[in-house]
């Protein structure tokens, strides 16, 4: 883990509001990735600053045992032009630590490294907290994806 300082950006994606209770996030937000690729949402979004996928967690409504909602886009330059179905969203600069999560993404990987983060003693700011997906993930059997919770 190390701490880090994220300057601002801007987010345009898909979303859906849900929580970690009775497993929900754990079915909902496989679907969202589901239709981010069958839909090539990633092909619809304009002013990309690059093809780093991310999918982020925010608007939580209390700690992490609270409704949230799930984001799956990408950084974009603005907001001016977001497509419909999807979400724009601007998020303010902050101090997060950053965790990169080493594996295999069909084995459950990103859970397991958030079920740490949950137990952990970190001081969240329950802001906005989100994985990055680039070059390194491409390959899902030894992919390397960095997590970045947002701290106090």
């Amino acid at each position: 883990m190390k701490k880090v300082n994220i300057e601002a950006f801007k987010i345009i994606g898909i979303a859906v509001k849900t929580t970690n209770k009775n497993g929900q996030a754990a079915k909902q937000i496989p679907e969202l990735w589901k239709q981010f690729m069958e839909e090539a949402i990633i092909d619809q979004i304009s002013n990309k600053i690059d093809d780093r996928i991310y999918s982020l967690y925010t608007d939580y409504e209390g700690d992490h045992n609270h409704p949230y909602t799930a984001i799956i886009g990408c950084k974009v330059t603005s907001l001016d032009v977001v497509p419909s179905g999807m979400i724009g969203k601007s998020f303010g600069a902050g101090a997060y630590t950053k965790i990169i999560a080493k594996g295999d993404l069909t084995q459950n990987l990103i859970i397991n490294e958030w079920m740490k983060i949950w137990e952990s003693d970190l001081n969240r700011a329950y802001s906005v907290d989100f994985e990055i997906y680039d070059e390194r993930s491409k390959n899902i059997n030894e992919a390397e994806v960095d997590i970045f919770v947002a701290i106090n």
